[in-house]
């Protein structure tokens, strides 16, 4: 005990508090007088300053991704082609109901085109491409083997 006490004396605590009783007082308590109420203006809050403060990853808004089945029938159709791979949305473009010459000059400038956005174009049929922007990804086996194959 004497080590204690010591201890306490060192940091500046007295014996003396060990034997100190508090009194009890209570005192009579009289209902508060009411308060006159004044208007206040209204308080303008806002919710956006709220939200702000707490972001989840997960809540993002997502772009949905788009394929868009192109078939031009005349060159300058191609332009339009282009825009939509632009703005991130795949094109399967079916040259069925062009001539040769002019699906030649198309491919061409998607080729192009896709070159500049660092997509990818593919031949998935006779007369079928696959242009992608760089956000998609094509997975699947050799097209060429689908396309000679007998179903």
């Amino acid at each position: 005990m004497a080590a204690k006490f010591s201890l306490g004396k060192f940091f500046g605590m007295s014996d003396d508090d060990d034997d100190y009783e508090e009194a009890d007082t209570t005192e009579a308590t009289s209902a508060p007088a009411p308060a006159h109420r004044q208007s206040a203006a209204p308080v303008q809050t806002s919710t956006n300053t709220n939200r702000a403060k707490v972001v989840s990853m997960n809540s993002a808004p997502t772009k949905s991704s788009k394929i868009i089945i192109f078939e031009p029938r005349i060159y300058s159709d191609a332009e339009e082609v282009g825009k939509n791979l632009v703005d991130n949305k795949a094109v399967i473009v079916n040259f069925d109901r062009i001539g040769a010459e002019q699906a030649k000059r198309i491919v061409d400038f998607l080729n192009g085109t896709v070159f500049a956005i660092n997509g990818e174009i593919q031949r998935v049929g006779e007369q079928i491409f696959l242009c992608t922007p760089p956000n998609f990804e094509i997975d699947g086996g050799d097209i060429s083997d689908l396309m000679h194959s007998q179903i």
